[in-house]
């Protein structure tokens, strides 16, 4: 059984975050960190492969250099190869276009039966690549799986909706992409991160996937960001202890924002 695990390299997130001139948000400069909620997909492959018999992971990850990063601490969490694919043609792609480059690296691997994703990215917060993903390699896609087994060529998961829990089953291949309920990542010990260091990373580019530049990037984008600006900062908070004289301030202070009407009650 092959399984493959979709993994980004994201901004630290408790870093402030910004967009360039360019509309597109500043990758440099900072620190980096593989996507958080990508390492519930690790974790779920890992198990999936302590489970069975003869399972093989392999982490892919889009992006400049320091995507690698991404790989390596998939490696660290228990797969045993990785596939960064690395060309300039790639920057400026939203969702739709990076979709376009997982599948052709997910088909370049070949023979894959699971495909993992974390349930979002945390620096754009879409939730679209899974489906989107799921659609160009014509697979069945479970989104949202707070758990999920491997057993007799299905896969099984469970869904924790608002006010409901679904079940639901696909045979494989399939995509399921895992959320942030579904288990408890492994932090990697000295021996996993020392054994990661061998294990191989393929670094391949557009031309070696057969992608097309133009499908790619800004040109094969179906989204772009006309405008930006920086969130205004916040005002200084202002804390109203008292009896009856502050409730009638804070009700005039609702009116006049237009929080609430003079009628209301």
């Amino acid at each position: 059984m092959k399984i493959v695990v979709c993994v980004k390299h994201v901004p630290d997130i408790q870093a402030d975050r910004e967009l360039g001139p360019d509309h597109r948000m500043v990758r440099d400069g900072g620190d980096g960190t593989i996507n958080e909620l990508d390492e519930n997909a690790l974790e779920a492959a890992a198990q999936i492969a302590e489970a069975l018999d003869d399972v093989e992971v392999v982490v892919v990850t889009v992006g400049p250099d320091d995507a690698e990063d991404a790989a390596r601490r998939g490696l660290q969490l228990g797969a045993d190869a990785a596939v960064h694919v690395l060309d300039d043609g790639i920057a400026g792609s939203d969702v739709f276009a990076t979709a376009t480059v997982l599948a052709a690296a997910i088909r370049r691997i070949g023979d894959v039966d699971l495909v993992l994703t974390g349930m979002a990215g945390l620096d754009g917060l879409t939730s679209l690549l899974p489906a989107a993903l799921a659609d160009l390699l014509e697979l069945p896609a479970l989104t949202l799986a707070a758990d999920l087994r491997v057993e007799q060529g299905e896969v099984i998961v469970r869904r924790d909706l608002d006010h409901a829990t679904e079940v639901l089953a696909a045979p494989l291949p399939a995509l399921v992409s895992v959320t942030d309920r579904a288990n408890e990542p492994r932090y990697p010990n000295f021996q996993a991160i020392m054994a990661a260091r061998k294990k191989p990373v393929e670094t391949l580019t557009l031309a070696d996937l057969g992608v097309d530049p133009v499908t790619v990037g800004e040109s094969g984008s179906r989204t772009k960001v006309l405008d930006a600006a920086p969130r205004p900062p916040r005002t200084e908070q202002v804390v109203v202890t008292g009896g009856a004289e502050q409730g009638r301030q804070l009700a005039a202070w609702l009116i006049e924002q237009g929080l609430v009407r003079e009628g209301d009650r």
